[in-house]
């Protein structure tokens, strides 16, 4: 990849990651040390972690799917292998985006790019294997939601545009992909400053894999009894004493409730292919 980038005229230097939240720092120091272009070489941790770095900044990030899920690079329709994104990030044109924030989870403040999951998700995200998920990949989600079938769900309360829902998983994404190739939120998209919020309620996870699941396969899941959908800028999330519930932003474990997650707009600089925005709208 650094070959292509460079014989495409690009001045590059391959920084490492050492260790789970670095590239938060690493990009910090590279914006105030003047550079025009950020890429992240790796999957939507490592995005989100960088995107964390650079929120604020006019500098642009473009991301080189080599991930899990490399939901992002699937939402802007990028090629799946390396060296093929790299070639077209010369011909990318800059997108100024609005980002999530989410707050008081446990947890310090974080931005996410994708979206944020409370409740079921971001149990299965807490407790996933690590080591399986390094041979396995996305499918060691599966595992873990296979895990759950046995598992009463815990409730909270979601409370969006002055309505409040009790429920035991809410997704608040500003885009339509999730979990690599499963589509949730239809109508969310990186152009609006707003996420599209999908509400499920219920505590039996067989509801969930009988119905929830393939109403989401089928593209029918704002006709479902059970989902709600709507859009805000802003959730609130809280829980009453009892077992703790985590959150997830952008597929990584992120804290646990109570918590809020707010749209933060004009915050970040993104490269996506010619003509994206023109198809979005």
């Amino acid at each position: 990849m650094l070959a292509v980038l460079r014989q495409a005229g690009h001045r590059v230097t391959a920084l490492s990651t050492p260790a789970p939240g670095a590239a938060t720092e690493i990009a910090r120091r590279c914006v105030e040390r003047g550079a025009d272009l950020i890429i992240v070489l790796g999957g939507d941790g490592t995005l989100n972690e960088t995107a964390n770095g650079m929120v604020g900044t006019h500098v642009p990030l473009a991301v080189v799917p080599a991930g899990t899920a490399n939901v992002l690079a699937r939402e802007l329709g990028l090629p799946c292998r390396g060296p093929a994104a790299a070639v077209r990030i010369g011909e990318s044109e800059p997108l100024r985006v609005a980002v999530g924030l989410l707050r008081g989870a446990g947890a310090a403040a974080r931005y996410f790019l994708l979206m944020a999951g409370a409740g079921f998700d971001g149990h299965i995200v807490y407790h996933l294997n690590l080591s399986l998920k390094a041979r396995l990949g996305q499918l060691a989600y599966w595992v873990g939601a296979a895990k759950e079938l046995a598992r009463r769900l815990d409730e909270f309360q979601a409370t969006a545009n002055e309505r409040s829902f009790r429920c035991s998983f809410v997704l608040a994404s500003r885009v339509r992909n999730y979990a690599g190739w499963m589509r949730i939120a239809l109508g969310a998209s990186l152009l609006r400053d707003d996420f599209q919020i999908a509400i499920f309620e219920g505590r039996s996870t067989l509801r969930y894999y009988s119905l929830y699941l393939g109403a989401v396969l089928a593209g029918v899941a704002e006709r479902t009894p059970g989902i709600t959908f709507l859009r805000a800028r802003r959730v609130e999330f809280s829980c009453e004493d009892g077992p703790p519930i985590y959150v997830q932003v952008d597929g990584e474990y992120a804290g646990r409730l109570p918590a809020s997650v707010e749209i933060v707009p004009d915050a970040l600089t993104l490269l996506v292919p010619p003509g994206f925005k023109r198809q979005r709208m």
